[in-house]
């Protein structure tokens, strides 16, 4: 990915391969930020453990939603209290975070304006801290934006819906909450979004085809 980012002529001043302020960079060397984020919401009864698997989660879903890669949970764990057993370490079940179910997540987006979620409706109960006793994407990227002091964070606008996720961890671990701009998604003829799993049309594969880093960046401004 370094690679293919420098070929195409970005340039970066801190990270995993050229450190910086906020090291270390490799999420995999920050657990004890993650552990105490973890511990945080612990003591607050904001998250609670939770046994039940993807599949478990996939057949109970009423409605899944196939614009979120996260269908609303049930809620059969979201009895469970850390009043129940005293957990010292995550590990060994998932933990959820227990979303204010009614609550109405708004934030302005740098491009597409005014964004809303309805906690409970649109997205429910997600998962901080796996089983497999790693940190969820949605707690890791609010721990590390917080520490690393991140003020404008650009992704995907297939991220949407997980903004409003981090917003609500932001506020319950009281951080401040960085400005969002997302992009438009590149699609193909038939509009569906390109991804990782498409590698004919990946970066690496343009340059194997001979293509320039000009012809790239051009191809991608014509597609947005």
């Amino acid at each position: 990915m370094f690679h293919d980012l420098r070929w195409l002529g970005i340039e970066w001043s801190e990270g995993p391969d050229c450190g910086g302020p906020f090291g270390p960079y490799a999420q995999s060397e920050r657990r004890e930020h993650y552990l105490n984020a973890w511990k945080t919401l612990r003591d607050k009864q904001l998250i609670y453990p939770c046994t039940c698997s993807r599949k478990d989660v996939a057949q109970a879903a009423a409605a899944p939603n196939d614009t979120d890669d996260e269908p609303v949970y049930p809620g059969r764990c979201r009895t469970r209290t850390t009043d129940d057993v005293h957990f010292a370490e995550p590990k060994g079940m998932n933990w959820r975070f227990r979303v204010p179910d009614g609550e109405d997540v708004a934030f302005t987006d740098l491009h597409f304006g005014l964004q809303r979620a309805i906690a409970g409706r649109d997205f429910g109960d997600f998962i901080v801290w796996r089983r497999d006793d790693v940190p969820a994407y949605q707690l890791a990227v609010v721990v590390d934006d917080a520490a690393m002091q991140i003020t404008e964070a650009v992704r995907g606008a297939d991220l949407l819906k997980s903004t409003a996720r981090q917003i609500l961890l932001f506020r319950a671990l009281r951080l401040p909450v960085p400005s969002y701009y997302h992009c438009d998604l590149v699609r193909d003829e038939a509009g569906v979004r390109l991804a990782k799993r498409h590698d004919a049309l990946s970066i690496r594969k343009l340059r194997e085809a001979g293509w320039t880093p000009g012809q790239v960046r051009a191809a991608q401004s014509i597609s947005r």
